[in-house]
């Protein structure tokens, strides 16, 4: 952990190392120029930044003239990024903010100094300077006081700040997350009062936000704050819904659907693929509506299924990468298969394991059975299955013995029945009754016999 004597070293990386020499080479210039922002914060909690900013004096023009590749991303808000030694630093100039009119972005900006740069941020833990010479750390809105207190503060009036850019609802969320820090009571409370303001965010941004708290630190803590704030209400009235749903205690002591899903999330691996993240998430958002109180116990036929037709109409909703939703949806649809594992053929075992993006079904069952019995048996079955192939040299399914030309080589004729041959030589080759071609074209001549015998 970081923080106790507050100067700060930059550890050794190209991020960092492009970062000082943008900040050495603007003050050679005669321009005042500082790290700033959530590299500052994680450098003091003794974390390694995955980017760095710079905010400096100098215009962007003047930022332009002095480096060889630049790329003006944010001109009128002051904002080019520096590319150095194959490294993109964002590089902004310390500026004060116009009106927000549209809960979004300012109407205007004009450059100013320092003070008035930090005074625009967000949260006093994200308005923090930093000299990547000296170590010294330029607080001007008690951010380290809050790093210390491990809290949560917008800079100046909660209200001003959440009703310039409302997308800061969701960012405070992800950050009290992320940190393990709790959210200022004045801070909390006008978070709670404007989450209805939260539908002036473009979906994407508001999808963007979900997959950072997702596949960040505590995502499980992230839904509840977003629970307890009435936010998830409105951008994920479907995970919602799972609050107060019952379920059979002898599979799910825990409670409902939605603490369930929180105890998975909990047991998500660090950095998690977005897809994994969201198919943990909604794996059980098809329990709600296929709720049902059977003579035997409570039970949620067909859950998958309607999970996956949600995960797509959350994604679409969310704006979210096709190839997320796609992976997600699949991940919640199969998510029931596990429990059949033991019972199945060794080619349909084979099919099952050697799909693509196993790794994260195989996951996402580990979240599901730490999240309610805290049982592993059938998860380190399946895996010892996958392991044990992988030793006898099997990592995929073999390559066809036949192909539809083969097919019609033999004289059948094309049509919906070559997919189903096709799928019975492969399991016979899968269980390992048929190696070869030849012995693949006998079975489908027997198999063709037969057809013709019963026709």
């Amino acid at each position: 952990g970081g923080l106790s004597g507050v100067a700060v070293r930059l550890p050794d990386s190209p991020e960092a190392a492009a970062a000082a020499d943008i900040v050495r080479c603007l003050r050679a210039a005669g321009h005042g120029a500082l790290l700033v922002g959530g590299c500052v914060r994680s450098l003091l909690l003794g974390e390694e930044p995955q980017d760095y900013d710079v905010a400096t004096s100098a215009h962007p023009e003047e930022v332009q003239a002095l480096f060889e590749r630049t790329i003006p991303v944010g001109i009128s808000f002051g904002v080019v990024i520096v590319r150095l030694r194959g490294v993109s630093t964002e590089v902004a100039t310390f500026r004060a903010d116009g009106r927000y009119l549209d809960r979004r972005r300012p109407e205007s900006v004009t450059f100013a100094d320092v003070s008035a740069d930090a005074r625009r941020r967000d949260f006093t833990v994200n308005a923090l300077f930093l000299d990547p010479q000296s170590g010294e750390v330029t607080d001007l809105v008690g951010g380290v006081d809050d790093l210390r207190a491990k809290v949560i503060r917008t800079v100046g009036d909660p209200r001003d700040r959440f009703g310039e850019d409302a997308l800061r609802l969701l960012r405070a969320v992800r950050f009290a997350a992320r940190c393990g820090f709790s959210i200022e009571p004045g801070t909390w409370q006008a978070l709670r009062d404007l989450a209805p303001a939260i539908t002036a965010v473009s979906p994407e941004r508001i999808g963007e936000e979900i997959l950072k708290m997702l596949t960040g630190r505590n995502p499980g803590q992230a839904i509840r704050l977003l629970s307890e704030s009435s936010l998830l209400d409105i951008v994920l009235p479907e995970v919602a819904a799972m609050r107060g749903v019952e379920q059979p205690p002898e599979f799910h002591p825990e409670g409902d659907v939605f603490t369930h899903t929180c105890l998975c999330l909990d047991h998500l691996p660090p950095n998690p693929s977005p897809a994994l993240a969201l198919g943990v998430l909604l794996h059980d958002v098809g329990k709600p509506p296929t709720f049902e109180r059977a003579p035997d116990r409570i039970r949620f036929n067909g859950h998958d299924r309607a999970g996956e037709r949600l995960t797509h109409e959350i994604g679409r909703r969310l704006r979210l990468p096709v190839h997320v939703i796609a992976r997600a949806a699949d991940l919640v649809r199969q998510h029931m298969r596990f429990k059949d594992a033991r019972q199945m053929r060794r080619a349909t075992l084979k099919r099952f394991l050697f799909q693509d993006h196993f790794e994260d079904h195989l996951a996402l069952q580990r979240c599901d059975d730490l999240g309610r019995l805290g049982d592993l048996e059938l998860y380190d079955w399946v895996r010892d299955q996958r392991d044990a192939l992988r030793h006898e040299g099997e990592t995929r399914l073999p390559p066809p013995l036949l192909s539809g030309q083969d097919l019609i080589a033999l004289g059948l004729e094309p049509g919906p029945q070559f997919r189903r041959i096709l799928e019975a030589v492969q399991t016979e080759q899968l269980e390992g009754r048929l190696s070869d071609a030849e012995g693949a074209r006998a079975f489908v001549r027997k198999w063709a016999g037969l057809a013709q015998k019963r026709a």
